[in-house]
């Protein structure tokens, strides 16, 4: 005796599926989890500085604060741009007076721990004459190991 598949019953006609496939729905989300993954640590600042290191905890932000970087070799950034001594102030201008708040802008200023000391003070000098008095210096923790330290000691 033959078994009748439920398509065969209907004489030609294909019997409506109860079940919903959602391999392709499975398929999809891996792929999408497996972008934003990626695409995660590209986001942060693209700077690369050796960072000093602190004792001090973390702050805490509501707000995307902007960050100043100056790299070894004395080039500064502002966000990802980088930016002449003399547009400096313009710039540091521009970030001061879009922002309306009472306090003002967060600014994180990030300095190669190579770099000489008057070069972080003529940034933090503009900074301050640009009205923005919200500054905090971005250190590594000292439970973090910097990557040229553990280079030298291994």
């Amino acid at each position: 005796m033959a078994v009748k598949l439920p398509s065969e019953s209907m004489r030609g006609r294909r019997a409506p599926m109860a079940e919903i496939n959602v391999t392709p729905f499975v398929d999809v989300m891996l792929v999408l989890l497996i972008i934003f993954m990626v695409t995660a640590p590209l986001l942060a600042s693209g700077v690369p500085i050796e960072l000093p290191e602190s004792r001090a905890g973390a702050l805490d932000q509501e707000q995307e604060p902007t960050q100043i970087s100056i790299e070894p070799d004395g080039q500064i950034y502002v966000d990802d741009a980088a930016v002449s001594d003399i547009e400096l102030a313009a710039t540091l201008a521009a970030i001061a007076s879009r922002n309306n708040a009472p306090e003002g802008p967060s600014v994180f200023l990030r300095a190669d721990r190579a770099l000489d000391y008057g070069r972080v003070m003529l940034v933090m000098g503009e900074l301050n004459r640009a009205g923005l008095n919200r500054i905090s210096l971005v250190t590594t923790s000292a439970a973090e190991p910097a990557d040229d330290a553990a280079d030298e000691e291994g």
